[in-house]
Formats: C-alpha cells, sequence, structure tokens
C-alpha cells in the first residue's frame, strides 16, 4: 500500500499472512535477508519468536514498513479498512 500522502511514519505498508508461529517467523527472516543492502540501516529482528506467538511480526525498513499476521490478528486489526484512503499498488491472494 501507498501511504506516502496519509502518514509522515513511511511511504509503504506490506501487509502478508502466514498461517503458523513458524511461517511468520520464516517470512520475517525471508523480509530480513532480502532487505540487506538494500536499507540504510540494518534489519534487527528482535524477539521474532514472541512476536511470532503474538500473530503480528512488525518489520521497520525505514521508508517501508512489513506487517505479517496471522489471519485471525489480520482480521482483527483490519489494517486495510483502517488505511483504505491509501492506494493498493499490488495483491497477491
Amino acid at each position: 500500500m501507498d501511504i506516502s500522502r496519509e502518514s509522515i511514519i513511511a511511504d509503504y505498508f506490506v501487509i502478508a499472512s502466514g498461517s503458523s508461529d513458524r511461517q511468520l517467523k520464516a517470512l520475517a527472516e525471508a523480509v530480513s535477508q532480502a532487505a540487506e543492502g538494500n536499507v540504510k540501516r540494518r534489519v534487527m529482528l528482535r524477539r521474532l519468536d514472541e512476536q511470532a506467538e503474538s500473530g503480528w511480526i512488525l518489520i521497520d525498513l525505514g521508508a517501508v514498513i512489513v506487517h505479517l499476521f496471522t489471519p485471525a490478528k489480520r482480521k482483527h486489526f483490519n489494517l486495510e479498512e483502517l488505511w483504505k484512503e491509501s492506494r493498493v499498488l499490488v495483491r497477491v491472494q
């Protein structure tokens, strides 16, 4: 989502779901590895186990914030509705 017109905290949100704690952790590690060298600051995945258990992992890459949810947490927080004024750039189902 392009949130650059609605927010000063970031330019983009990436929102994705994983079906288990293990899958959320794997997604977070993949995002972290993919971001290495492409962001100005090093990605630190602190308390990854705790975040995965909570059902929501947040990765701040500066201009891009990645939200990884379990399906239940994604439905509960409903960021897509909260940021509905933002432009969706890509949607994959």
